[in-house]
């Protein structure tokens, strides 16, 4: 694999498995985060594969210059803020729309440049959902809406792209709630006091856990292979599935 790829929130979790699935593929991964000791780590591991860019990825002026700058042929859109599992009750509205102020406002922004520049026909964008945008997320706040909105972000520009004869593909991905990574584990262990059990019998009873390294893998396959050609895919930790 042969191109650049950009990929936002890169320095944890699912944005950083990603990032090392691309560069061990034979991509150069641009690295978009607002931690620079985290990209430090990532670069340290994955070497001269991959430019650590310390950005701020929900600022419009970050997706215009970098795009511009690198020409990806993969984005991918993971960049988001962690929300706060407490039930609607304890939110405030600046808690409650956290997740709009950051995952949609990034996915927005990047997705309306890569139509607006444009990428090069043949383009892949990939934007991380969330499985709760399917089933809701009533301890996360406006979480579960922003992730449904950011599938919708993405159908809307597919069919942008079409209209225009652009060549770029959009496709969204829905990761299933995992406690692998640290947003996950919050949220695991919210629902788990809000049943009553602690985290280690909440988990036993979902059973096997998704992994950072299998939403890597799964963003690369969606990428690399042309068997893939629905519009958004529900990820566990059995693998893909088209959701309608």
């Amino acid at each position: 694999m042969n191109h650049t790829a950009l990929v936002t929130g890169a320095s944890r979790g699912f944005g950083r498995a990603i990032a090392t699935a691309l560069a061990t593929a034979g991509a150069h991964v641009v690295g978009v985060a607002r931690d620079h000791a985290q990209l430090e780590k990532v670069e340290a591991e994955l070497g001269d594969s991959f430019t650590p860019i310390v950005a701020d990825a929900a600022e419009p002026a970050t997706a215009e210059r970098l795009l511009a700058q690198h020409r990806p042929r993969i984005l991918v859109l993971n960049a988001g803020a962690a929300p706060l599992s407490v039930p609607l009750q304890q939110h405030t509205w600046e808690t409650f729309s956290r997740n709009w102020q950051v995952d949609v406002r990034q996915a927005f922004h990047w997705t309306r440049q890569a139509l607006s520049l444009p990428l090069a026909p043949g383009s892949t964008v990939v934007t991380l959902s969330s499985g709760a945008a399917l089933r809701g997320s009533p301890l996360s706040g406006g979480y579960a809406g922003a992730k449904a909105t950011i599938r919708f972000l993405a159908s809307y520009a597919a069919d942008e792209s079409e209209r225009g004869g652009l060549g770029i593909r959009f496709v969204s991905l829905l990761p299933q709630l995992t406690p692998a990574t640290e947003l996950g584990l919050g949220g695991a262990a919210a629902y788990a006091a809000r049943d009553g059990v602690d985290l280690e019998t909440f988990l036993a009873r979902r059973g096997p856990a998704l992994t950072p390294d299998q939403v890597g893998a799964s963003v690369l396959q969606l990428i690399t292979t042309t068997d893939h050609d629905h519009a958004a895919y529900l990820l566990g930790p059995t693998g893909l599935t088209p959701v309608e």
